[in-house]
């Protein structure tokens, strides 16, 4: 118990302490107009407060991850919650805020054109297609996630191709209407949910004096699977995620002003970390050990967790509340999964978003595709998530540290986690079996090798563009078409 208490308190003094030191590495401008006014088209482009703000984009962000995979991550030990913790702090919320940051500093620009812009031409084109991946999976992901969590409510009374049908339905009608009309409206009523969720679970946990492992380095993991790399790609959302850099673009064109990045970017991360501290605390205490939840998450998945955690925790009525509260996470993350697809391939393809017609080709055989991938298995759509997402995560930190590298600022804060996570995704894949399946050692040295090489290319082009005078932001007198 002591453990997760510290470790929730740990991640707020963070938001107080290196939030505010890498808000001031970046150096806000209060003073510069951001491209919700610069940029407006009453669609993507408008303004909208910091809390209405803030509760997008902590919904945005927070999809199944930091829920599914914490619990799944559950499995290591309490060794998950030093991850989720420092994760989050030097990691993940330094990856939204930056992110974020100079998506505004750049006309709301998406990861690929950030990509292109700071690290090549070449890695637009491969960003692009990395983004556009990855939302798909995430918009299938949380499709059928939240699908399967209302089978187990509604029963009998809807089919999975009923409940399927209906969340597709939304995610259309919020992946083309203006941003404020459905995504505005109802996320009010998702976040009290989620609030009630994440409270109702965690209060618990405290009250009841629920079982808590304290902190240890073994692992707890019943087949002994390796803490590096698979715990840092299974938390995945809980502590770093690439997903969430195609998600802050989107509320980078509605910020009213650049100081109210730090508690939307930085702090809404944080606010996923305690969510995800939640949900593995609960899994590691309430299934018997680690074989028990191990036999559960065979037999259930993550989603037979949530719904024993839920309804254990708080009752039938408190524990249907809770469900519907973690169902609102993937869908408030798959709808705007899938208008940020849109609006990246309609930034590529250089295609202005203010008629609905231009809105719809682009996202018809987006939904198509999805549709097509529910019939999957999920278990396997998981691990080509967690591989797209922590790839995208890396290519985000380095644009960052590009950024402020050429800049003349603190790098490091974006770079150390960069090399990092380069090392525990490089290793995933060419040790995985749906990458190279090479031997763990040999993946261990391989990864290495190719970490190093990104290194020494990434000073080379660094020090190549600081001295041509790169352009860092673009002059906000310029507009859109």
């Amino acid at each position: 118990m002591f453990t997760f208490i510290g470790g929730i308190i740990l991640l707020i003094i963070g938001y107080f302490t290196y939030g505010k030191f890498v808000e001031k590495v970046f150096g806000v401008n209060n003073g510069r107009q951001t491209p919700a006014y610069t940029h407006s088209d009453g669609v993507d482009y408008l303004p909208m407060n910091q809390k209405k703000n803030s509760l997008i984009q902590l919904l945005n962000i927070a999809g199944v991850g930091p829920i599914f995979g914490p619990i799944m991550g559950a499995l290591y030990g309490p060794v998950a919650f030093i991850w989720i913790v420092i994760g989050c702090i030097f990691a993940g919320a330094v990856h939204d805020y930056l992110t974020g940051m100079i998506s505004i500093r750049n006309r709301g620009a998406h990861l690929p054109e950030l990509a292109g812009r700071f690290l090549g031409k070449f890695m637009k084109h491969v960003v692009n297609g990395f983004a556009i991946l990855l939302l798909l999976l995430v918009g299938t992901v949380f499709v059928t996630a939240p699908a399967g969590l209302l089978k187990g409510i509604l029963g009998d009374w809807a089919t999975m191709g009923m409940i399927i049908g209906a969340i597709f339905v939304y995610y259309i009608l919020a992946t083309l209407l203006p941003i404020d009309k459905i995504i505005g409206r109802f996320y009010p009523i998702f976040g009290a949910l989620l609030l009630i969720s994440a409270i109702g679970v965690g209060g618990a946990l405290i009250f009841t004096g629920a079982p808590i492992p304290e902190l240890t380095l073994e692992n707890m993991h019943p087949d002994k699977a390796p803490i590096f790399p698979l715990l840092f790609l299974t938390i995945s959302c809980g502590a770093l995620s690439g997903f969430h850099a195609t998600q802050t673009p989107i509320i980078s064109r509605t910020t009213e002003n650049e100081r109210q990045g730090r508690f939307i970017f930085y702090g809404m991360m944080i606010a996923e970390g305690i969510i995800a501290m939640i949900w593995a605390a609960a899994a590691m205490s309430l299934f018997d050990g680690y074989e028990g939840l191990s036999q559960v998450l065979a037999n259930g998945g993550p989603g037979a967790v949530v719904s024993e955690v839920s309804t254990a925790m708080l009752g039938a009525i408190g524990g249907t509340l809770a469900v519907l509260g973690v169902i609102v996470l993937p869908i408030t993350s798959g709808d705007t999964a899938f208008r940020s697809a849109r609006m990246i391939i309609a930034d590529y393809l250089n295609i202005s978003q203010k008629k609905m017609a231009s809105r719809l080709w682009i996202a018809v055989p987006l939904f198509v595709i999805s549709f097509a991938l529910t019939k999957i298995d999920f278990t396997l759509l998981w691990r080509y998530f967690s591989w797209a997402n922590q790839s995208t995560a890396v290519i985000a930190l380095w644009v960052a540290a590009m950024y402020l590298f050429i800049a003349k600022k603190n790098y490091w804060i974006a770079m150390i986690p960069g090399v990092f996570m380069t090392m525990a995704t490089f290793t995933y894949i060419l040790n995985a079996q749906i990458g190279f399946g090479l031997s763990m050692n040999v993946s261990y040295v391989a990864a290495a090798v190719i970490t190093a090489a990104i290194i020494v290319i990434f000073f080379m082009a660094a020090t190549k563009s600081r001295q041509n005078g790169v352009q860092l932001d673009e002059d906000i007198s310029s507009k859109v078409a």
